[in-house]
């Protein structure tokens, strides 16, 4: 069976799961826990327009998660079948910004791949924040000026509550003389941003108002 999910896919699929372990451990009441198993289930499922009967049968084992064995096993399988970032090399980053002259490219190690929407990282001596992800299936990279909060606040890309800062790109408007800036909070740490991304729809927002 072929690669079919995405890292977002696979986050909300490892929430569900685990919303439904928490009941498993929290409820004796087996008409909830039998309610929570087909909600888990209809979820999952409606992440995906088609899929074939094993993939279908994959993804619907979610609602049999009933212990932390049954999760670690099920995760573990779950992730063989994760579409992996596509992997870029140094040169293909460079590329992405032709603007920057000393560009400081992070080594991401291999078994990170899978957990990937978006590429990013923080140059702290610039005090800048990259980000690379696709848009419209096309590959594309934002760069812009990034200050560390002290509080915590919503993240933009993964709407959860985290250690965030102000991110903001500029650019020029249509008069050459113009520049815009743009600006929102977007989590310091993007390893846990990534992880907990559920969706693909604000990051890509994110990305396109930037830009715009």
């Amino acid at each position: 069976m072929e690669r079919f999910i995405r890292s977002d896919q696979y986050h909300f699929i490892k929430n569900q799961a685990h919303n439904l372990l928490n009941s498993h451990m929290t409820t004796n009441d087996a008409s909830v826990t039998q309610a929570l198993q087909s909600i888990t289930q209809e979820k999952v499922l409606d992440l995906f327009t088609e899929l074939s009967s094993e993939q279908e049968q994959m993804i619907a084992q979610a609602s049999d998660v009933k212990d932390e064995t049954d999760a670690i096993l099920y995760f573990s399988r779950l992730k063989q079948y994760v579409v992996p970032f596509q992997k870029l090399s140094e040169a293909d980053i460079q590329k992405l910004f032709p603007k920057v002259k000393k560009l400081r490219v992070p080594a991401i190690p291999n078994e990170e791949w899978t957990e990937l929407s978006y590429i990013g990282w923080n140059d702290v001596s610039a005090n800048r924040k990259y980000i690379i992800t696709t848009v419209d299936g096309a590959l594309t990279g934002l760069y812009g000026h990034y200050k560390p909060l002290r509080q915590k606040s919503i993240c933009s890309l993964c709407h959860e509550h985290e250690k965030v800062g102000m991110f903001t790109a500029t650019f020029k408007g249509e008069n050459k003389e113009e520049t815009i800036s743009r600006g929102n909070y977007i989590c310091h740490n993007s390893q846990k941003c990534n992880q907990n991304i559920q969706s693909r729809q604000p990051l890509e927002s994110f990305i396109k108002r930037m830009q715009a």
